[in-house]
């Protein structure tokens, strides 16, 4: 009988304490990482384009990051913020604000995940309004608590969960590679705003709407990027019904488009926005930011918890957002972005079974697909080559409703010659898996 390796004990120990709900997208283990790399439990080096899900765009552990966590860790561990004022949670808000103001004052509220962040913007909007209505899209991920799993839209992600949060509303996400049907962007944008115009006269009043919550690329759902054209009208629509616009940015920012925001790209402004993910090179730590009038509907004690900014974890937020200006982590975004989407489209133009090609900055994602139909996903194929890569020391993960994109969100750092031999992985991978001929069905 074969010994097992040490990454096989874990797992098998995994199995054993954890229930089977927690996910686990790929078969790595992880005992330390630095920069792009990860050492797994049985020393093996492997190359991270994953990311911690988009966690760690400055890296794993960067030493300035390390270092403050090291220096609050010994001042103090836990007041909580609405007991005690401390300094990193401010400090943290002066410097959001302004990297990202929101078309004049902004203020911020911090607390520790994707997930809270938009169950806080989501009462925000709705005690600015006094409204209940919430407006969401298909393909969306916004988490996994009460709200947020409503407005999230894969069904696999909820089996069984219900009753779900009232006054959620869902539309079509603008999707160009499945829905355009050859018609021009321009074309296909006047028809999706149509269809939000006729949306509050067969669905939910304009007037009954506190929200309207979108993200400008979507992640979980497969890293489709909204038309500029359609969040230019959500924008007018927003104001016309005095709808508060909520911008998920939760895998989108810090770096990871090229810009601090993906909405930067588009030069349309929400009126709150939500954050986590790699604003704390993997401490636990979230943000919804706002105009500061907006923010300020919020009643007092009505927003917030126990662990809202984390004194340590604020300290890690504030030494990654000062490491990323210092390493300038929006070029290095657009940098490593144009390398993986020069590959992917070489790629594209091989292999048939590559039907898109997309994403903004280093949000980067091949879709598989049967025959060119974007209507047929090829899941087998994207899992498989999953598996491929990951024997041969590279971790990826899947996204999309069907499981059938390939998404990148190495971290930023990333050296060229590692991301250039991460690419040629998952290259020769595809070359084995696409010279495989079609099972044929056989009929009796």
């Amino acid at each position: 009988m074969t010994e097992q390796s040490s990454s096989q004990r874990l797992i098998e120990r995994r199995r054993s304490a954890v229930p089977n709900g927690v996910g686990m997208f790929n078969p790595a283990t992880a005992a330390r990482a630095y920069g792009a790399t990860i050492i797994d439990a049985d020393g093996r080096e492997l190359i991270d384009f994953a990311g911690g899900i988009g966690v760690v765009n400055a890296g794993h552990c960067p030493p300035p990051v390390v270092k403050a966590i090291q220096a609050q860790a010994e001042r103090f561990l836990h007041v909580s913020f609405n007991v005690a004022t401390y300094e990193p949670y401010v400090a943290l808000c002066e410097k959001l604000n302004a990297l990202l103001p929101h078309g004049g004052p902004t203020k911020t509220m911090l607390c520790s995940t994707g997930a809270e962040a938009v169950e806080n913007a989501i009462k925000i909007a709705r005690q600015a309004t006094g409204r209940p209505g919430v407006l969401c899209f298909t393909d969306a991920f916004h988490g996994r608590s009460l709200m947020a799993m409503s407005l999230t839209s894969k069904v696999a992600y909820k089996p069984a969960c219900g009753p779900y949060a009232p006054e959620v509303y869902r539309l079509p996400y603008p999707n160009m590679y499945r829905s355009a049907d050859g018609r021009s962007e321009q074309q296909f944008v006047a028809a999706e705003l149509h269809r939000l115009d006729e949306a509050v006269h067969n669905q939910v009043a304009g007037n009954q709407l506190a929200a309207v919550i979108i993200e400008v690329v979507q992640g979980e759902g497969g890293f489709y990027t909204a038309p500029a054209g359609y969040l230019r009208g959500l924008r007018a629509f927003c104001d016309r019904f005095g709808i508060m616009l909520i911008f998920d940015e939760v895998q989108s920012g810090f770096g990871r488009t090229g810009a601090w925001s993906a909405y930067e790209h588009f030069d349309v402004i929400p009126d709150i926005s939500t954050w986590a993910k790699s604003l704390g090179s993997g401490l636990p730590i979230g943000a919804v930011m706002g105009k500061a009038h907006v923010m300020d509907m919020a009643a007092p004690s009505s927003i917030g918890g126990t662990y809202i900014g984390s004194p340590v974890c604020c300290a890690a937020a504030l030494a990654t957002l000062e490491y990323m200006e210092q390493i300038d982590i929006n070029a290095l975004g657009r940098h490593v972005g144009e390398v993986i989407r020069e590959r992917f489209l070489s790629w594209q133009r091989q292999y048939p079974q590559i039907g898109d090609v997309r994403g903004l900055g280093a949000m980067m994602a091949l879709e598989f697909v049967h025959d060119g139909d974007p209507n047929r996903p090829d899941a087998n194929l994207c899992h498989e080559l999953m598996l491929g890569c990951a024997k041969l020391g590279l971790i990826v993960i899947p996204a999309g409703t069907h499981k059938n994109i390939l998404r990148v969100l190495c971290p930023l750092v990333i050296e060229d010659a590692l991301l250039h031999r991460g690419l040629d992985i998952i290259e020769s991978e595809l070359a084995r898996l696409c010279a495989r001929p079609e099972p044929q069905l056989v009929t009796h």
